[in-house]
């Protein structure tokens, strides 16, 4: 968060000097802190405390939840309707997850923990949810790029101000001592993970919606699953792929004009 607060700042440096930016009102500014501290401060955390208790493999799979969460909170919140194609795509997705958390869940020993950790990726997807949907009525407002650095920003001191409470060490000293290729890890982590995808979901927000968008958004997981293999060698089994295609065919599904 460290390497990318500079690319957000630059961004809202650069809006502020527009003479044509948007009016955006005080309370917009304070929802759009209000998601980003949601979003990608807390749903981070949650999401690392459950990775020390379950596999990448599982946390990914748990996920998979969170866009049709953001549909069903579309509904609860904003009456938004749900048509036939993500109502299809949400029972089929939902039957992947089941699958291939079932077969995922065999593997494990210590059924506490893992429920633990479970849970807490499963708020991590509920925060994820929420952002999602706060993220579709606020760019409207302000703007893909404005929202995105105002938000992403936010969340950098939601970040550093949990650091600096819970850890005993000052911050720079500390990364002086980071290895070179765990720094271009970080660097990657910052630019190509953090940064160039959080202006391409806005974007895409903006132009399909948050209940098209979450769907799509799936697959994601899918990817992290196959590549928690192929990296860091976890275990995939036949219920874990069989799930998996079920939710990629639940993901292709919402690409199809209801009929």
């Amino acid at each position: 968060m460290l390497l990318s607060l500079p690319f957000y700042a630059l961004v809202l440096y650069v809006l502020s000097k527009k003479k044509d930016q948007l009016f955006i009102a005080r309370s917009t500014y304070i929802w759009a802190i209000a998601m980003g501290v949601l979003g990608y401060y807390l749903s981070s955390l949650f999401d690392f405390v459950g990775l020390q208790y379950i596999s990448a493999g599982i946390e990914r799979i748990i996920l998979f939840i969170y866009p049709t969460l953001a549909i069903l909170i579309n509904r609860w919140l904003f009456k938004v309707a749900i048509s036939k194609r993500q109502w299809l795509s949400i029972c089929i997705t939902y039957f992947g997850i089941g699958i291939a958390y079932w077969g995922e869940m065999q593997y494990f020993e210590n059924t506490q923990l893992f429920l633990y950790g479970s849970i807490m990726v499963l708020l991590c997807g509920i925060t994820y949810a929420f952002y999602l949907v706060g993220t579709g009525k606020l760019v409207p407002k302000m703007g893909v790029s404005s929202y995105t650095s105002v938000a992403m920003l936010s969340a950098t001191v939601g970040i550093f101000t949990h650091y600096l409470i819970t850890e005993d060490y000052v911050l720079f000293p500390h990364y002086l001592t980071i290895s070179s290729p765990i720094l271009g890890y970080i660097i990657a982590l910052a630019l190509v993970a953090t940064v160039i995808p959080s202006f391409l979901l806005s974007s895409g927000m903006k132009r399909i919606g948050s209940n098209d968008l979450a769907i799509v958004t799936s697959i994601g997981p899918v990817a992290t699953l196959f590549q928690a293999r192929i990296l860091l060698n976890e275990h995939i089994g036949t219920l874990q792929i069989v799930g998996t295609l079920l939710v990629i065919f639940g993901v292709l599904i919402v690409k199809k004009r209801d009929s």
